[in-house]
């Protein structure tokens, strides 16, 4: 059943994990009133919420997964607003043909996991598990035989040339590396004048890169992109690294690559279930770093994200959508 609440009001579910920023936005209106809930609520009991509270016109989303009957069960939904800019769990066409936004947070956290990226290459390029495992392991004397790399001159293949991908690229050449960018939905010729090679041949950048960072969104092409035969055609020194979404790299394939030394090392910060499974044989693996899908969270991302959240909500209820943040730009033209 429902819950009371003013009719004049606007109801929106909140993430716990909202920054006070974002939610000091909402607590300035007398016309929204929120429910909040545990970030990571399990996807059945977000169903439950959402039936109690309804109606519901808004939410703001970590990792819940919305499907056709969660947004049916909101009874009033006028929005759909990602605390990130993944939007794999959203179902968009049922959005779409419900004329319902649905709105990422745009550049909040791009810088963020550029600077992760880079960090997950600067970490394996100089080996600093092994090297870190020496001072604590009085291990000192045996340094020489783990001597690391510089970025300085290494050749970056940057897969995606969006919001992140931009920004990695820029990192990458201020550590002086050679960029190569593989994006066939971009002008190539805003590639070269950006400075960085085209790499129209996927495979063919392949055999050339030292560094694969991943930054292309998740859809039915590029799943299993990174499978045997493409991890076969990286040279045994290579490192890959992804921040973008699990099961873009087929996670068996690179096991059987990374365990017989096929390519050097990789950096995960995604992964195909999430959280992890802790049976997960990467997990085994020494060449092997991981985040738990924290690239793009930092106390600063995490402000920049919720303020734009709660303002795309915002210009929604207003009337105004913010439509350079809307994914599917086709329900702007029904408006």
């Amino acid at each position: 059943m429902a819950s009371d609440r003013p009719t004049n009001k606007k109801k929106i579910l909140c993430s716990e994990s909202l920054a006070p920023a974002a939610r000091a936005l909402l607590d300035a209106r007398d016309d929204v009133e929120q429910v909040y809930f545990p970030h990571l609520l399990p996807n059945d009991d977000f169903l439950e919420l959402v039936r109690k509270e309804a109606p519901v016109n808004a939410w703001t989303l970590g990792a819940t997964r919305i499907t056709p009957e969660v947004i049916d069960a909101a009874k009033s939904l006028d929005v759909t607003a990602r605390i990130g800019v993944g939007y794999d769990a959203v179902d968009v066409p049922a959005h779409t043909e419900r004329g319902i936004p649905v709105m990422i947070a745009g550049t909040a956290n791009s810088p963020s996991v550029a600077e992760h990226a880079m960090y997950m290459m600067l970490w394996l390029a100089r080996r600093s598990n092994e090297l870190d495992r020496m001072v604590h392991n009085d291990t000192w004397l045996d340094r020489m035989q783990v001597v690391p790399h510089d970025l300085l001159g290494k050749k970056v293949l940057i897969i995606g040339f969006g919001r992140i991908g931009t920004r990695t690229a820029k990192r990458c050449d201020a550590m002086e590396m050679q960029v190569m960018i593989h994006d066939p939905y971009v002008d190539q010729t805003a590639i070269a004048e950006a400075g960085y090679e085209a790499a129209t041949d996927l495979d063919a950048a392949l055999e050339q890169a030292d560094f694969v960072s991943i930054h292309c969104p998740k859809n039915d092409e590029t799943v299993g992109m990174f499978n045997k035969a493409r991890l076969a055609r990286m040279k045994p020194t290579a490192y890959l690294v992804n921040t973008a979404r699990g099961g873009i790299i087929d996670e068996a394939d690179l096991y059987e690559a990374l365990k017989d030394k096929k390519i050097a090392g990789a950096g995960l910060d995604v992964f195909l279930e999430e959280p992890v499974n802790t049976d997960n044989p990467l997990l085994t693996l020494d060449n092997v770093i991981t985040s738990p899908h924290m690239a793009g969270v930092t106390r600063e991302a995490l402000e920049r994200m919720g303020l734009n959240a709660v303002r795309n909500i915002l210009s929604v209820f207003d009337g105004h959508p913010i439509a350079e943040n809307v994914v599917n730009q086709e329900v702007l033209k029904k408006a």
